[in-house]
């Protein structure tokens, strides 16, 4: 199989359907696009109605092209990551991984041009906000493909926009790709130009940026090193994969022995300024729209990372409270989605984090606007209840 038809079958898979955000290659299934988070079938010419182990191999081997570390990461450790430009179409973000003996692939297609935070409808007030901080910790976490790298990129584009400053990106691989505008960029991508996320890091801090990103905090060295950064007047912004706020701070405490969780407490207390996790959620009408939870930095979130949560004092009760100063919870967020037509009453308390609470803002919104807010049909006093029985 030669690049041309690589390129072929590939352009084909992107033409196949509107909104491709993945191009799925695994033994015994067709080509396969998602699209609004549903896989489908790409008819092909001549057609593949089962791949063989044997073509998505070949089809890895070409997309690998004789690169030596990752064919070394791929027989060691199971998987390898790397980039593949179509060209003239798209930029694509690739996974190579073996399965019982097989090799899939997946694709994940990079926009081309660097979105803002109006384009995306970002939260206005914290996102802009994040863009003028000056140091700490900006984590952005959520599921795999829940778009955590386009808020980023976002967030570097309004970085951008305004600030005469010095950013270094650390990706795996660089997924979009900043022209210099204020700023000037230097984008690192794995493999080519440094070895891990660590070291990369570890040798960022001597070359004078303001602005680290770093492309995922993916181990206990990486998260070490990056506090540092944030403490010495870094603004360090980076991802994880965890479900909200309280989550994500635990999981980083969890990457410490026991013995240092005091002094762990104490470097985040310190350093985190944001917390935005999202998730992708079935819009009205086709397609995925973001729901967000948001928790910047107060004196109560400062304490409670410290100290842990307890009854009356949760993150997510904290982000209740700082709606005024552009915190939201998922839940609260989710109402708003609701409000504005965006998502199904039965999408909504599906992707909940507490069911009761979505529940009762649907049916405020659903009073609001003179709608039913319960299934229960017409009621009426039983009169007959209490009577004696007569009996004759």
């Amino acid at each position: 199989m030669r690049k041309q038809e690589i390129d072929y079958i590939l352009g084909k898979m992107l033409d196949s359907n509107n909104d491709v955000s993945d191009l799925n290659i695994t033994v015994g299934k067709s080509f396969q696009v998602e699209s609004s988070g549903q896989l489908t079938s790409v008819e092909m010419d001549p057609p593949f109605r089962k791949l063989t182990p044997f073509q998505t191999e070949i089809f890895a081997l070409n997309l690998i092209n004789q690169d030596r570390r990752l064919t070394e990461n791929l027989l060691s450790q199971g998987s390898c990551d790397s980039s593949y430009e179509l060209p003239g179409k798209a930029r694509f973000r690739v996974n190579i991984f073996s399965q019982r003996g097989n090799y899939s692939i997946i694709l994940r297609k990079l926009e081309a041009r660097i979105p803002t935070i109006v384009e995306m409808n970002l939260p206005d007030a914290a996102f802009h906000k994040m863009a003028e901080e000056k140091n700490g910790i900006i984590l952005v976490t959520g599921a795999t493909g829940s778009g955590k790298s386009t808020s980023l990129a976002a967030l570097l584009n309004e970085i951008n926009e305004h600030k005469s400053v010095h950013v270094l990106t650390l990706e795996d691989p660089v997924e979009f790709s900043h022209p210099h505008k204020m700023a000037t960029f230097n984008q690192r991508e794995m493999g080519n130009d440094f070895d891990t996320f660590a070291s990369g890091l570890r040798a960022a801090l001597r070359q004078a940026p303001k602005v680290i990103l770093v492309g995922e905090m993916r181990d206990r060295e990486t998260v070490e090193i990056g506090l540092s950064a944030a403490e010495t007047g870094h603004l360090v912004l980076s991802t994880l994969h965890t479900v909200d706020a309280g989550q994500t701070i635990n999981r980083v405490i969890g990457m410490f022995p026991s013995e240092e969780e005091t002094q762990t407490r104490i470097r985040l207390a310190d350093t985190v300024r944001w917390i935005v996790c999202q998730r992708l959620l079935p819009k009205e009408g086709g397609g995925r729209v973001a729901a967000f939870e948001i928790m910047g930095s107060n004196l109560r979130v400062k304490d409670t990372i410290l100290h842990g949560e307890s009854e009356g004092k949760t993150y997510y009760e904290i982000i209740q409270a700082g709606k005024a100063f552009g915190m939201i919870t998922f839940d609260d967020y989710i109402v708003e989605l609701f409000s504005k037509g965006l998502i199904s009453e039965e999408t909504g308390k599906a992707y909940a984090s507490n069911k009761g609470i979505v529940g009762r803002g649907i049916d405020t919104v659903k009073s609001s606007r003179g709608q039913s807010t319960t299934d229960i049909g017409k009621l009426e006093v039983d009169k007959s209840y209490g009577n004696p029985v007569r009996k004759f």
